[in-house]
């Protein structure tokens, strides 16, 4: 938010100004937000609003996507053409986040599976007993009952963790929690069960639980999960869920500034680009909203650096393995380490939010940003 209010943001501004009681969190009079915002838009000379459909992708102009999750059918059949329709997805099937710090290392152990791959996933062991506890806790679980507009068969890759369960208590055990190829090197013998830890970027800060896309209430993915051993204390910088979302795989098909790779006058933004959160969006649609401005100018096209929370954002957005990619909010997870970090987690993230604005403050000065 500080970085988009340096950027002179209308979000931020509209924001600050509907804002009501919430604490430190920036919450707002909705009515009021959307009005601000309005009236900003009808009142600027150079903006002129159509209330229509758009059903295809202008080919003759400069174009910024930015719909939302639920883009109309049309439209969504025009960004299926343009990327490619295994490149657009209609349900976000994740899996919880947890912080590198908060992992045990003592109890997981490195490795893949019949020592394929180096050692690129963290490995949670569970004893038969462990399992069938965890198991247990799994069927008893609260979940989130969909919404009307949800309910629709799950395609199998994306199934949640606790259905998989229903189907019975070995199941997971052949699934994403098999254990098969996987010797705990201090027992020298296979696990009952594995819980496979995948990171989420190439420092190594989070980590991503395969195949745990689930329906759990937050608070229940906290207390379940958290018996996965090894992550007796996670810190979860995302929770999982499966909800209907429309987002492109744009790590195959976006520039680190948000361009189309197959044509540059063409730009996506907001939560379309795999972002979560309405700050989120509104900052990867300002970003789209300077450069698309600065190719009309004929100037070069920026990037923030990947330090601040926008850059970290792009990073993702841009930079991911597109096999895995899924939408994310901002989270200490996604920036680069410190080169000297401080052991307690406060000071480490102060430091981080203060270099942040440090970088961003020297790229804004010297991209000339007003």
């Amino acid at each position: 938010k500080e970085e988009m209010r340096r950027l002179n943001s209308l979000i931020i501004a509209a924001a600050e100004q509907a804002r009501v009681p919430a604490g430190s969190a920036l919450a707002v009079d909705r009515d009021q937000f959307s009005q601000h915002i309005t009236r900003a838009l009808e009142g600027h000379p150079n903006i002129r609003i159509l209330h229509e459909e758009i059903s295809e992708i202008p080919t003759d102009c400069l174009c910024i996507i930015a719909t939302g999750p639920l883009t109309s059918d049309k439209l969504s059949q025009a960004i299926r053409a343009a990327t490619k329709s295994q490149h657009l997805y209609f349900y976000d099937a994740i899996s919880p986040i947890v912080d590198a710090d908060s992992i045990n290392m003592d109890i997981v152990f490195r490795a893949s599976r019949y020592d394929k791959g180096g050692d690129d996933y963290l490995n949670c062991p569970m004893t038969a007993e462990q399992y069938n506890v965890f198991y247990d806790a799994m069927m008893a679980a609260e979940k989130v009952q969909p919404k009307e507009f949800e309910k629709t068969p799950y395609f199998e890759a994306c199934v949640p963790i606790e259905v998989l369960a229903e189907r019975g208590r070995q199941t997971m055990q052949f699934g994403p929690m098999k254990p098969v190829g996987l010797k705990d090197p201090r027992t020298g013998i296979e696990p009952a069960a594995v819980v496979q830890l995948r990171t989420e970027n190439i420092h190594r800060t989070c980590y991503n639980l395969v195949g745990f896309q689930t329906k759990l209430t937050y608070p229940e993915q906290k207390r379940v999960f958290r018996m996965i051993p090894g992550l007796e204390q996670a810190e979860f910088l995302r929770y999982g869920s499966l909800h209907r979302n429309t987002f492109i795989n744009s790590p195959q098909l976006l520039l680190n500034t948000l361009q189309f790779r197959a044509r540059a006058s063409l730009f996506f933004a907001g939560q379309l680009v795999g972002v979560e959160g309405y700050t989120e969006s509104a900052a990867m649609g300002g970003l789209a909203g300077i450069n698309a401005a600065r190719a009309l100018a004929g100037e070069s096209l920026i990037t923030p650096p990947p330090t601040s929370a926008h850059g970290c954002l792009v990073s993702h957005v841009a930079s991911s393995d597109p096999r895995h990619f899924q939408p994310m909010n901002t989270n200490f997870g996604l920036f680069p380490p410190l080169a000297n970090s401080p052991r307690d987690k406060e000071k480490k993230r102060r430091a981080m939010s203060q270099r942040a604005l440090e970088d961003f403050e020297a790229w804004k000065t010297q991209s000339r940003l007003s």
